[in-house]
């Protein structure tokens, strides 16, 4: 039994083929002009029905396709009313037309969903989808904190906190593009962040598990214009933003007592993020697999074709 993921979000086309146990994701990141932060979604659109074609005939030629039992795709951002974006509609195209052209049924899922079972899975703790835990979505459009409890094959997300403004992602690149650095530029302020020194950072304010970001923006700015060094100001900036994220675990595991706490989404693969929340035993995925990936989608439409 094998399926195959979709997923076309506003950073990345990508599909997925995954058997149950091994998977292989094939992906792209979105052209986005040098200093602009992000893609019109029509430009999204267009990028990614010029991107599929290739990236599916590099996958479908080392996949036997009469083994395929179900086509996975995420067709929104998160599984709650109202949640849409254009951009998605070009994978449910392609998954639609794949499904009825194999005769295999659709599995419609969201891609913050995907984000989740794609951590689960790389970090080898698929057993989590079937308990309650906390999990992190930190990517470039979405902080958020999330009771995650399991619903039939798939998982509910409820945010119990996160940022109340900007995300970590856009205060990432909003940095990045400071610093003149491509976009998105979380990879590119994490290689910078190697070499710096300093340790000063900005202690957000979180009485609970709810926090902002635009302040850090400002203090950004203000902490270059004194520093003038790209590497410490691409420290001070993922400093800020982890000190957050861990403050804000931390007042909710009092809340939450012993639940484990999955981190997913792009933002989740940096490195000094993940070394100051190491105290809390966060669950982490494989770097490769934080970022938009459509292997959590597929693993989600295997899990629906499982019998319990």
């Amino acid at each position: 039994m094998s399926v195959i993921g979709f997923d076309t979000s506003n950073y990345t086309t990508s599909i997925a083929f995954f058997d149950g146990n091994d998977g292989v994701n094939e992906s792209r990141l979105l052209p986005v002009k040098e200093g602009e932060l992000g893609l019109r979604q029509s430009d999204a659109v267009f990028a990614h029905i010029k991107s599929l074609p290739e990236l599916s005939g590099r996958l479908f030629s080392h996949v036997q396709m009469e083994r395929i039992t179900a086509v996975g795709v995420s067709t929104r951002p998160r599984a709650v009313e109202g949640s849409y974006m254009p951009c998605f509609m070009v994978g449910y195209s392609h998954a639609k037309l794949l499904a009825d052209a194999l005769d295999v049924p659709l599995v419609e899922v969201s891609h913050q969903q995907g984000h989740v079972a794609a951590s689960l899975w790389s970090a080898g703790r698929l057993d989590l989808m079937d308990r309650e835990h906390l999990a992190w979505h930190l990517s470039g459009g979405t902080t958020e904190l999330l009771l995650v409890r399991p619903e039939g094959r798939n998982v509910t997300c409820t945010r119990i906190g996160g940022t109340s403004d900007i995300s970590a992602g856009q205060l990432i690149d909003r940095t990045g593009q400071l610093l003149k650095l491509p976009f998105p530029s979380g990879k590119h302020l994490d290689a910078l962040s190697q070499n710096a020194q300093g340790r000063e950072v900005f202690k957000v304010k979180c009485p609970g598990t709810e926090f902002s970001l635009s302040g850090v923006q400002n203090k950004v700015q203000q902490f270059h214009g004194r520093q003038g060094d790209p590497a410490e100001t691409a420290a001070y900036a993922l400093r800020c933003v982890a000190a957050a994220v861990y403050k804000a675990t931390e007042n909710a595991l009092k809340e939450y007592p012993g639940l484990p706490v999955v981190f997913s989404g792009g933002v989740a693969s940096n490195s000094m993020l993940r070394s100051v929340l190491a105290p809390l035993e966060p669950v982490f995925a494989q770097p490769q697999y934080s970022t938009d990936n459509a292997m959590g989608v597929a693993v989600l439409a295997h899990r629906s074709q499982e019998v319990q």
